[in-house]
């Protein structure tokens, strides 16, 4: 064909068997001019790509700090409408040179950010662990001679694609179109073009082929062009999904094109959407060995029972936290990570280390053993082995684990606490010595263990039935806490950093109760943490709004007991306000939750650091404490400079 004039040098009369008339490549030349003429009904009709955009974004949970792949994007027209919607790492790529320049002049003229990039589908031009999510849309799938090269399609995706990525397929339904193909039809396309087409399967029955002839009023015939098509059926797509290595396959339906022409449709008529997870390690960085320094991570055992999750493991939100964990770290310069999770055989792999590792990145919160108790068995045997390791030492974190110690060094600081008493674990009487509401802790305990909305009670009836639950439901048989119910702002203030150095406080976030249906406690507790059907699962953190003086006395008093608990590099402190607005310490968290959506993160957030540098400022400040160092001089300036509040 001549591109120029689109006139083709030779039209075929009738064909007897389409098939053998299909080049292995003809997607390399069909996707021109032409083809936004004969299926502009669809690919070139904005509202139907703007609907679209809106139901794959909502199966694939989209957010527009996503790096998105748009592959086999053609003219780019759902990229297009993802940057039109100020997502900010949108890529598309396609095959078809005229298309990607189309795609290219569009996002100029509308000024958008959106990059757009020929290459071949089958060997992608991107480094591993790229993108959180592509797009295979449009029926973009299925046009190679092979399935072998179909597989090679998949394959690289689930390489580009990060940990826990997530792909969304947009394909013709094969199994519709085997039975309900039209063999022949014709439409106008313009008022200058029609269109004829021929259809049949191929020999095995595996590809739609199909022929298309453009016609012009005046010039007469301008394309005899073929074109053959894998059928997927919604079966035979997920069994290849795995196939390529991914899990998770889920089945979202069928979409019907709904074409303002509404005639033919061809292989847009009834279409499969199917997303599908990539599970997978991240893939190892290339760095030079000199200008870096080992830090292991030591975290909880993925394979061992927790009690403190509901169903006693760790389940795919942790899994994913982990991901995210090991994506942050893998930004940052200077440091290579490996990675212990491994408790039977922990004591034996860290000795192996000794060595070799420069820093200890101490995130096992749950505890040696996953038992929360056990939490400073790590710190302990890293000091007998004489290895440096980041966060608080074996006797601060044995001292915060029992909340009724902590309580009696703040008053010791003269820092307010709410009113109390204590329950011993064979208590079943006692004397009521604060006065109604109250709430029920374990004394000893973490990730909100136990505390329920029922922990807040109102009479002696109530108490009696919460400390119950905790016993039998939870299987809790150590003392107990009854405190004063306060019903003020629930605070949190996060500290990073080292005495007698500086210290780095973010600001203080608050529990937002506005979501929570009335008459319930006003708390957030273990249901807002692993149930998703309760109301508590949709609560926020916020940026607290108190007086400057309230903040300040906060502030200077979690200062005092980082100081007083031996805390070190970081740490978390709650508190809420009376009736009054006076703030009292609820609890302090040396070695607080790490993870990307907790309390230390969103603090983290709000001060404009993102994840990775949170992560990043724990490690320098253990570097300094230690002085030692894993980051270059620069880095750490820069990191200094744009910190929030410095103290």
């Amino acid at each position: 064909m001549n591109e120029k004039h689109g006139h083709r040098k030779k039209v075929l009369g009738p064909v007897m068997n389409l098939e053998e008339h299909i080049r292995p490549d003809w997607w390399r030349s069909i996707f021109n001019p032409i083809y936004l003429k004969t299926d502009a009904d669809v690919v070139d009709d904005q509202s139907i790509t703007r609907s679209e955009v809106d139901f794959f974004s909502k199966i694939l949970r989209t957010s527009p700090e996503d790096k998105i792949l748009d592959l086999c994007c053609g003219q780019g027209r759902h990229s297009l409408e993802l940057a039109r919607r100020e997502f900010q790492n949108v890529e598309g790529l396609d095959r078809s040179h005229y298309l990607i320049q189309k795609a290219k002049s569009q996002a100029k003229k509308e000024a958008l950010n959106v990059r757009f990039r020929e290459s071949d589908a089958r060997k992608l031009p991107y480094p591993p662990d790229a993108f959180d999510v592509v797009m295979i849309l449009g029926n973009s799938f299925g046009y190679f001679e092979t399935i072998q090269d179909d597989l090679r399609v998949l394959r690289e995706v689930f390489r580009v694609l990060k940990p826990w990525g997530r792909l969304l397929i947009d394909v013709a339904d094969g199994e519709y179109l085997r039975e309900h193909f039209q063999p022949r039809s014709w439409e106008w396309i313009d008022k200058k073009h029609f269109v004829c087409r021929e259809r049949s399967l191929s020999l095995d029955k595996q590809r739609l082929i199909s022929r298309e002839v453009v016609s012009h009023v005046k010039k007469g015939v301008i394309v005899d062009q073929f074109y053959g098509e894998r059928l997927y059926t919604k079966d035979g797509l997920e069994e290849f999904l795995k196939t390529a290595g991914f899990s998770d396959i889920t089945f979202h339906g069928e979409v019907y094109s709904d074409s303002q022409r509404n005639q033919d449709l061809g292989m847009m008529e009834r279409r499969i959407i199917m997303k599908a997870i990539v599970r997978k390690e991240w893939t190892p960085l290339k760095r030079k060995k000199e200008e870096l320094r080992n830090v292991v991570v030591i975290l909880g055992d993925p394979k061992k029972p927790d009690i403190l999750k509901p169903l006693r493991i760790f389940d795919d939100d942790d899994l994913y936290t982990i991901d995210q964990l090991k994506s942050a770290l893998r930004k940052l310069k200077g440091c290579q990570f490996t990675y212990l999770d491994n408790h039977d055989t922990l004591f034996n792999d860290i000795a192996k280390l000794k060595t070799k590792v420069d820093l200890v990145f101490n995130l096992c919160d749950e505890g040696y053993d996953n038992d929360a108790q056990k939490e400073l068995h790590i710190p302990a045997l890293l000091e007998m082995l004489g290895i440096p390791y980041t966060g608080s030492g074996p006797q601060t974190l044995a001292f915060c684990y029992d909340k009724s110690l902590v309580r009696g060094v703040a008053k010791e600081l003269e820092i307010a606490v709410p009113d109390a008493f204590f329950i011993e674990a064979q208590d079943v009487s006692f004397k009521l010595p604060v006065t109604f509401p109250v709430i029920v802790k374990p004394n000893l305990g973490d990730s909100s263990f136990a505390i329920t909305q029922k922990n807040v009670v109102n009479n002696l009836e109530e108490l009696l039935n919460a400390i119950s639950d905790i016993r039998n439901k939870f299987g809790y048989n150590k003392p107990m806490l009854v405190e004063e119910f306060l019903t003020g702002k629930d605070l949190s203030v996060g500290i990073v950093g080292n005495s007698p150095g500086s210290y780095t406080v973010f600001p203080i976030i608050e529990q937002d109760y506005s979501v929570l249906p009335e008459g319930l406690p006003r708390i957030c507790g273990y249901e807002s943490k692993w149930f998703p059907n309760s109301p508590y699962w949709n609560l926020k953190s916020i940026q607290a709004t108190i007086p400057e003086e309230t903040e300040k006395s906060i502030v200077e008093q979690s200062l005092k007991l980082f100081q007083r608990l031996g805390c070190q590099d970081y740490a978390r402190f709650d508190w809420r306000l009376d009736a009054k607005g006076n703030p009292k310490l609820l609890e302090v968290n040396p070695n607080p939750g790490w993870c990307w959506d907790g309390h230390l993160s969103k603090m983290a957030k709000i001060a404009a650091m993102s994840y990775a540098e949170m992560l990043e400022a724990i490690l320098r400040a253990a570097e300094q404490r230690l002085g030692i160092q894993t980051t270059n001089s620069k880095e750490e300036e820069h990191a200094a400079k744009n910190a929030p509040n410095t103290v």
